[in-house]
């Protein structure tokens, strides 16, 4: 087929006009897929346009002192207060929490979002982008990490886990889990410790210990295990036999603090200037300090009487009393006829009666006759069930051998009391 010039010359044009267009749509195409739509932060909320304002409640503000100065009425605040009754208390705003404001700036501040965390991974958002406040709560997304710490106890746990920048948080987990085990009044320097335990992540910040999976710790030459495991939905602490770690009674009344005077049969009082008896175990704390019931009980005595103070009195069963002195206050709703459930708070520590500075008098019956609690053998409740037993202590085999397998330090002494070589 012949083609004139003109045509030649025209069909060369039309193609050029194609390859450009194609060019053009493509690279459109391209550009096109390149639109990166925005991602909601943390809370869920897309404020890629909005100011952001950061604060931390102070002691006595309240929401009304943090709301108001961003041009929101008393009269929008007090709607606040009634719709969020369901979802949280904003008259209990608690000093030291964070909030956050999402803002749009025009020739006035519009606020759109008020965003509350009433701790690290829960928070409460007020969201006024419509003419109908409305209140939803959500929590962060946590990430979990394994760790594992070990450690020769020196002066305390607390400044054995500081030296190796270890949360204190996991020190209080510690002492939870062995509460019926170990008086931590009592850890002395050379005592060690092996533990695998979760730490909790928010967008890489640190937020807060988990639950300890397994550890081990040594103490006056004895070796007590834990093991977490979970048998009817619920989650619980054993050794490596099996046997719960929780038993009827905790082995101190505070969670952590001093002992000052054991149980004696004679004694010097430092306020009589006489001997006489001790038939009980004081704890030194800072007043003010929780003091928890030791075993499920109902109150008998809840009062004060001139030389015990303040104190509480609880019948565990036919056979154990327990009794506790000195406190600065009684707490709320702890009186005579009322059931309590082992480490609900009781009271806080105080010199009231009979005292020369803070501290819980411990007192310990046993079929009518005061004992030394710390010399009592108490069983284990609720061992791990003959059905799972088999896949319990499968389940620790290899769970076991890691922990053992943490090194501590060379000159660690075993469960026997001799030293390693």
């Amino acid at each position: 087929m012949n083609f004139t010039r003109p045509t030649l010359t025209l069909l060369f044009i039309l193609l050029i006009t194609l390859t450009f267009t194609s060019c053009f749509t493509e690279e459109k195409e391209s550009k096109k897929e390149e639109v990166i739509p925005p991602k909601p932060n943390i809370y869920g909320l897309f404020v890629d346009s909005l100011t952001l304002f950061e604060g931390v409640v102070q002691k006595n503000e309240t929401l009304s002192d943090i709301l108001h100065p961003h041009n929101i009425t008393y009269k929008r605040i007090s709607e606040i207060a009634t719709i969020a009754k369901e979802k949280f208390n904003v008259r209990k705003i608690n000093s030291g929490r964070k909030y956050k404001i999402y803002s749009k700036i025009d020739s006035v501040e519009r606020m759109q979002y008020f965003v509350y965390e009433s701790n690290p991974v829960n928070y409460a958002i007020v969201d006024f982008t419509d003419s109908v406040i409305t209140i939803k709560t959500g929590a962060k997304e946590v990430t979990i990490k394994e760790r594992k710490a070990s450690g020769v106890i020196e002066n305390s746990l607390y400044m054995t886990l500081k030296k190796q920048n270890i949360s204190d948080l996991l020190a209080l987990k510690m002492a939870e889990v062995y509460a019926w085990q170990i008086d931590f009044y009592r850890v002395q320097d050379g005592d060690n410790f092996r533990v695998i335990f979760e730490e909790k992540f928010i967008d890489g910040e640190f937020v807060g210990i988990g639950k300890i999976k397994s550890s081990f710790f040594q103490h006056r030459n004895k070796g007590f295990y834990a093991f977490y495991y979970e048998q009817n939905g619920n989650g619980e602490y054993f050794d490596e036999e099996g046997n719960s770690l929780r038993k009827a009674f905790l082995k101190s009344p505070l969670k952590f603090g001093r002992m000052t005077s054991s149980y004696s049969k004679r004694r010097y009082h430092p306020v009589l200037h006489r001997f006489k008896a001790h038939l009980g175990t004081d704890y030194a704390a800072p007043t003010g300090t929780p003091i928890h019931a030791t075993g499920d009980g109902v109150v008998i005595e809840a009062k004060y009487k001139r030389n015990n103070g303040n104190y509480v009195k609880i019948r565990h069963n036919g056979t154990y009393m327990t009794q506790y002195l000195h406190m600065s206050k009684i707490a709320k709703g702890i009186r005579t006829g009322v059931a309590v459930k082992q480490d609900q708070v009781i009271g806080y520590v105080g010199m009231t009666g009979l005292a020369t500075g803070p501290h819980v008098c411990y007192r310990f019956w046993k079929n009518g006759e005061q004992v030394n609690h710390r010399a009592e053998k108490v069983k284990s409740s609720n061992p791990i069930s003959k059905d799972n037993l088999r896949h319990y202590l499968n389940n620790i085999d290899s769970v076991k051998s890691v922990l053992d397998s943490i090194k501590v330090n060379k000159e660690e002494p075993n469960i026997m009391g001799n030293k390693k070589k």
